[in-house]
């Protein structure tokens, strides 16, 4: 996965052959890279920021005659990607819930985007990680506007073994967060994964309603379901989702088959938030935790790279 993006980020260093490095050779090369970060669903204003820090940092660039340009030039570029996965700090959601637990009061999550994106697939993977880790889970309905959304979460809670929290058609989406939450403090259930309506993040009214939702049951973790395949779509709402509930983290769905990874690194510049899972299949058990280091090392094709 993600080939593309790893092959646009060699174009830099494999262009590189000197162990001086002059400013035309490094803004040519910058711009076959900037292209190639492009056509790998890169967003622009991560594109230019990043190739702008790479200039300043490689431009004039004398080396040993003892070191490879090229291996150092992809440590530059390493360490100028890994920072920025780096900079979002990282969630422990298992040590997060089990300190709700010890409290005695459930741990609540509530999952954003757009339709579309594998967001109710996604709570379903969840609830199975998280019933096999040994907590008990309940799932909320609040998405009471597209149709066949009940009967889909519902569906998955049937083959999950698990009780979901629902109202009819057109109720009140708050209403059935706020439930879900008495009733998982009332019978001492550890966590509660509240679906929510798939909404363009231009609609003003959607938006209102998703922030009561949030206002409502004050969850503890708030995580936006992005579509790798998107691309800068996927960074666009993103940012939207951002401005309106300040979410925490992300999962990046689809993510099986993506050959250009942009939106991972787009997604976590623009929003200084972590990528916590990425979907990668269908199964209840597709959900792999993300490895900054391992998808930085991957883009490189780096792995005697040395750690930060």
């Amino acid at each position: 996965m993600f080939e593309k993006l790893k092959k646009a980020i060699s174009t830099l260093t494999s262009a590189a052959t000197q162990k001086t490095l002059s400013e035309d050779e490094v803004v040519k090369s910058l711009e076959d890279f900037e292209l190639a970060l492009l056509e790998s669903d890169v967003a622009e204003e991560v594109v230019s920021a990043l190739t702008t820090r790479v200039k300043q940092e490689v431009i004039g660039l004398k080396l040993s005659r003892s070191i490879p340009t090229q291996e150092y030039l992809k440590e530059k570029l390493l360490k100028i990607i890994r920072e920025e996965f780096f900079k979002a700090k990282p969630i422990d959601l298992i040590q997060r819930i089990n300190e709700k637990k010890a409290k005695g009061e459930p741990y609540v999550i509530v999952f954003l985007g757009i339709n579309g994106t594998g967001k109710t697939t996604t709570i379903a993977k969840f609830a199975y990680l998280l019933k096999e880790k040994g907590f008990s889970v309940i799932l909320a309905c609040a998405d009471t506007h597209r149709a066949g959304a009940i009967e889909q979460l519902t569906t998955h809670a049937e083959r999950l073994a698990l009780k979901v929290i629902a109202q009819r058609y057109g109720a009140d989406p708050a209403a059935v967060a706020r439930d879900a939450v008495i009733y998982a403090k009332k019978h001492r259930v550890d966590v509660v994964l509240v679906d929510t309506a798939g909404r363009m993040q231009t609609s003003r009214n959607l938006m209102d309603e998703m922030e009561k939702i949030i206002r409502v049951v004050n969850p503890d973790l708030k995580i936006f379901i992005g579509d790798a395949l998107a691309g800068n779509d996927a960074v666009s709402q993103a940012k939207e989702f951002q401005r309106f509930t300040n979410f925490d983290g992300v999962v990046l769905t689809k993510v099986d088959a993506d050959v250009k990874g942009g939106a991972a690194l787009s997604i976590v510049y623009v929003t200084s938030r972590p990528i916590l899972y990425l979907g990668i299949g269908q199964s209840y058990d597709s959900l792999k935790p993300f490895d900054p280091d391992e998808f930085v090392r991957s883009l490189l094709n780096a792995e005697g790279a040395s750690e930060r």
